[in-house]
């Protein structure tokens, strides 16, 4: 099964390093693959099990980003992503 969701980076900090573990501590929970997308003038696409990777992708406050978890456990993994980033990430 595959999910994809667009999420916005909402905290003011943005997806600096202490959200981006919190997402691949999340995303390492599950089986399912977890892949994060950044459209824009410089597109990337990076593992979203991997912290460093997940830091490349330098979301400010207001980058869309999309999610697409790929597995049996794909949509709990999804609900629980997604949380994070309308959570804020706790920051706020």
């Amino acid at each position: 099964m595959v999910v994809t969701k667009d999420v916005t980076v909402n905290n003011a900090r943005g997806l600096h390093a202490r959200p981006a573990m919190q997402f691949v501590d999340v995303a390492n929970a599950f089986q399912s693959e977890i892949t994060v997308y950044k459209g824009g003038d410089d597109p990337l696409e990076v593992d979203g099990k991997s912290v460093m990777a997940m830091i490349t992708l330098e979301g400010t406050q207001g980058t869309v980003l999309k999610i697409k978890a790929d597995g049996e456990d794909a949509d709990a993994a999804m609900a629980k992503l997604v949380e994070l980033f309308e959570s804020k990430f706790g920051e706020e």
